[in-house]
């Protein structure tokens, strides 16, 4: 294979949405990618505009995921002229050689299939950075790669085999000579091989640093130099995930935006071109020709043939002042209804809660099209458990089920929650069950809710974990005429609280509590205490004068609870004010 062009260095991008980062890992769960709206059409674009600034040609390696769920980023990068090849289906371990070639084959297709050249590089969704790894360069010789980009020899590792440290053909077992590979691009520093060329180092290293290094390989070295970024490393209007540490907040937003002002620099002073045109492959002829993509509207309103009698719930959602988080609400929802589709007749009711900022035309114009979709609007402010309520009236269905609107709790937890109805009048996620979980969650919330519950149950003679979740499952009949006196958070407390003294049973489901990854919660800490305790003091009040519940709530599943049925109470003292309930719908 003849090398061309050999005076060039050569420039990559890592295709992935913003939220695919590693830096982000612990916080955004792979499962909530679906949910989240892509930027990634948006920083692709921004990525085409500067090379073809500087007529610069480059090597896109790109998920299989994506060019399955959204194809039309294929077609923009093959459209602007550039090179795509492989960087696995998706972003996670492929542990073995039958395993790797199956997800070669598969992302092979899915490129391929939305519209690629002929795909003849690689690169892992991972740097490989062990000896004991090479095994994939193996793999991808035997399929027919002409070469990888995966290996990154950061500090010591590859030490005894410095041939990684700069491109180089890979001897391949029983042929020679073998698969090409280019790693990252690196220069020693005290010892240690840091690299000098791309992404986060890019980013967070002193320029002049990295651009000595870089003129001193271009001056000294035959071999170019490897250049690489991903896409959401130009875009400086993409959202910022909450929860994230300040060494998560660096690694990821700190210098967004610096890349766009060195690749400009680096591109006056030197030339780039794809890998493919280095090693002289024939990447531009005869494309793949695309296949047609199923519109998404009519993805949207796919759904399965149910039974009739298959139950109906509805999923109300409060929200106030959550512009920034509704893009990430639709997709759940989404995901929601399709995953719900199959057992339940699933509605939706959105409560806006007399938000201020653009909630309410976000609303209207995001949820237009989903099906069973409703959304209405409270006049003013009236508290995320007078939101509730007004979902719970306006329904239509027997069963009603609540969700928080940042979904720090998995939606798809509903779809064990809701048959647990069966045997209760209320279902509540626990994350403070000891099967339960708490993941990303300040301190003073977990102190709070846990206190409080501790304090409730004591009183109520319950042993309930969880008081204080919005993320519930009701029979409407048992809840929609509480004489509820709180609309805030403390309302949701309460509203457990008076089913519990009306007789009602209450059984707990052990989940997961995250916290959100978009805009910021609303709760004001002091003063959700200071009402807490006026609550608490009633009901001490109330069993100094024999009041309350003699039985225990419902045992949590996961299976199916049995309940029991406690002795019927008498309500809290003081004179009961209904929520605000009153609202405009929109058409």
């Amino acid at each position: 294979m003849a090398l061309v062009g050999r005076s060039k260095h050569l420039l990559t991008v890592s295709v992935e949405d913003y939220f695919h980062s590693g830096s982000l890992e612990g916080v955004v769960a792979p499962k909530h990618w679906t949910r989240i709206e892509s930027r990634l059409e948006q920083s692709i674009q921004q990525t085409i505009e500067l090379l073809g600034e500087h007529q610069i040609t480059a090597t896109f390696f790109v998920l299989g995921g994506i060019a399955e769920r959204q194809p039309e980023i294929v077609r923009m990068i093959r459209a602007a002229g550039h090179e795509i090849a492989s960087r696995g289906y998706g972003k996670g371990e492929v542990r073995s050689p039958q395993a790797l070639r199956e997800n070669l084959q598969r992302t092979r297709e899915a490129l391929e299939g939305a519209g690629s050249n002929r795909i003849y590089g690689y690169r892992h969704w991972r740097w490989i950075m062990q000896p004991d790894e090479l095994w994939v360069l193996d793999v991808l010789a035997s399929q027919g790669y002409a070469y990888d980009s995966s290996v990154n020899p950061l500090f010591r590792r590859f030490r005894a085999q410095p041939r990684f440290f700069e491109a180089h053909q890979h001897p391949e077992p029983g042929a020679n000579p073998g698969i090409w590979e280019f790693p990252v691009s690196t220069t020693n520093l005290l010892g240690m091989r840091i690299p000098i060329s791309g992404g986060n180092y890019l980013r967070q290293l002193p320029h002049r640093l990295m651009s000595s290094a870089i003129s001193n390989w271009d001056r000294s070295r035959s071999t170019p130099i490897l250049f690489y970024f991903f896409p959401w490393e130009i875009d400086c209007e993409q959202p910022q995930i909450q929860g994230l540490s300040t060494f998560q907040r660096m690694r990821h937003y700190r210098r967004i935006g610096k890349t766009r002002h060195v690749m400009r620099k680096y591109a006056k002073i030197y030339e780039f071109q794809p890998i493919g045109d280095y090693l002289g492959l024939p990447w531009r002829e005869a494309p793949v020709a695309p296949r047609a993509a199923r519109p998404l509207g009519e993805i949207l309103t796919d759904s399965p043939e149910l039974p009739v009698d298959a139950p109906s719930v509805t999923i109300v959602v409060p929200l106030y002042n959550e512009e920034t988080n509704i893009p990430y609400l639709r997709g759940n929802l989404v995901d929601l209804g399709r995953r719900l589709g199959s057992k339940f007749r699933v509605q939706f009711i959105l409560v806006d809660d007399g938000s201020s900022d653009g909630t309410w035309e976000q609303l209207k114009t995001r949820f237009a099209a989903l099906p069973g979709c409703r959304v209405i609007r409270h006049e003013k402010n009236s508290g995320v458990a007078a939101a509730i309520l007004t979902g719970i009236r306006n329904s239509t269905t027997p069963i009603v089920a609540s969700m928080d609107c940042d979904c720090s709790y998995d939606p798809g937890e509903l779809e064990k929650m809701i048959p647990m109805i069966d045997h209760a009048e209320m279902v509540t996620a626990s994350p403070y069950h000891p099967d339960g979980e708490v993941y990303n969650v300040p301190p003073w919330r977990l102190f709070l809710s846990r206190t409080l519950s501790g304090i409730y149950s004591l009183l109520l003679s319950s042993k309930i974990h969880t008081y204080t979740s919005c993320f519930r499952v009701y029979r409407k009949s048992a809840v929609e005429n509480l004489p509820i006196q709180q609309g805030g958070f403390l309302g949701i407390a309460e509203m457990l609280i008076r089913l519990r003294l009306a007789g009602g049973r209450v059984a707990e489901y052990p989940t997961t509590l995250a916290s959100r990854l978009f805009g910021e919660s609303k709760m004001k800490i002091l003063r959700t205490i200071y009402r807490h305790l006026g609550l608490i003091g009633e009901l001490v009040r109330l069993r100094m004068r024999g009041g309350g519940p003699a039985a225990p709530a419902v045992p949590g599943p996961p299976a199916p609870p049995t309940a029991s049925t406690p002795t019927p109470a008498a309500p809290l003292p003081g004179p009961a004010r209904k929520p605000h309930t009153s609202g405009v719908e929109a058409p």
